[in-house]
């Protein structure tokens, strides 16, 4: 095993791609719907194209208010960002028919990168219950050092192995576009002075980062 280094314009490179893979699916269905819609079909055709086509582009709407805070700069340099906002585009990114997201944040300014983090946790603990399940976080501490603890709890909730070494910024080889967001994982915490682990706790996973 061994710590990984990535010059700027890779790392660039690798997150742009992660989040291409976020959007390309929906805005595929988008692009699917108006084309069932300009074969000219019949009415009951029409309307399943046209609730596709709102469905999906509400889908790829959601992943990119996401994605601008988890990974984009979102804000000036020092910036804060309300806690308020942060779970707006958590929900609308994590939650579906077979995850639900339990918030139990104060609404607080917190600083940029640690938004960032918290946000970046979450897709990690997204990760643990591939089968759906709830995502319950809370704080560790409170003001700006505020940490968070996250608790996914579902049907065969089980820790990726890769994960936990990316995180710590280490990996058997290089470092691809499906690795490249539990790396900057890692990256956000170092940045804010904290630390990430994961751990099973019963059948649930628990994620800290304090």
């Amino acid at each position: 095993m061994a710590a990984v280094t990535l010059e700027g314009l890779d790392l660039a490179a690798l997150l742009c791609s992660r989040v291409c893979h976020d959007l390309i699916s929906p805005v595929g269905a988008v692009v699917n719907g108006i084309e069932v819609m300009e074969d000219d079909a019949d009415e009951q055709t029409k309307a399943f194209a046209i609730d596709l086509i709102k469905k999906s582009a509400n889908t790829a709407s959601a992943r990119l208010q996401f994605c601008r805070i988890a990974f984009g700069a979102a804000g000036s340099a020092g910036a804060a960002i309300d806690l308020g906002d942060a779970e707006g585009v958590a929900r609308g990114m994590l939650e579906d028919d077979k995850t639900k997201l339990q918030w139990g944040l104060p609404r607080v300014l917190l600083p940029k990168n640690r938004v960032k983090l918290l946000l970046n946790l979450l897709l990690l603990a997204g990760g643990t219950i591939p089968r759906g399940g709830q995502l319950a976080i809370e704080p560790i501490g409170e003001g700006d050092t505020m940490g968070f603890k996250v608790t996914a709890s579902g049907l065969n909730a089980r820790i990726p192995p890769a994960v936990p070494t990316l995180v710590a910024g280490e990996a058997d080889g290089p470092v691809d576009a499906h690795a490249i967001q539990p790396f900057f994982t890692g990256l956000l915490a170092r940045a804010c002075g904290m630390s990430v682990t994961l751990a099973p706790e019963g059948e649930a996973i628990v994620l800290t980062a304090r």
